[in-house]
């Protein structure tokens, strides 16, 4: 077996959020505190914010009508703490969350 022949070829896999949900990545977690200290990793705290990766169709209202997001891709956002699940893509942790989770569009 060659060397080329025992390595896995890496697959990007696109995710499509259904429904109200919405794929987001979070911005990396504060390495120090204000005061310079090294923070250890069981004592970082998951970041509220990311940016918005893809985007569901949205939820359907009472007579059927789709209502679209109020995010798009690109943008950044502020969310709930302990919301959504965490699932690995192409090798980084990303968020799928409900666009209720979503406290506020981060604007500049």
């Amino acid at each position: 077996m060659t060397k080329t022949e025992g390595m896995k070829k890496r697959t990007t896999v696109k995710i499509q959020p259904v429904g109200d949900r919405v794929l987001v990545e979070r911005d990396k977690s504060k390495e120090k505190t204000a005061g310079g200290i090294v923070l250890p990793d069981n004592a970082k705290e998951n970041s509220k914010r990311g940016k918005v990766l893809s985007v569901g169709a949205g939820n359907l209202n009472k007579s059927g009508k789709r209502i679209p997001p109020p995010v798009k891709p690109g943008d950044r956002v502020l969310f709930s703490g302990h919301s959504g699940e965490e699932i690995a893509l192409d090798g980084r942790k990303v968020l799928l969350i409900r666009e209720n989770d979503i406290l506020a569009v981060i604007q500049g």
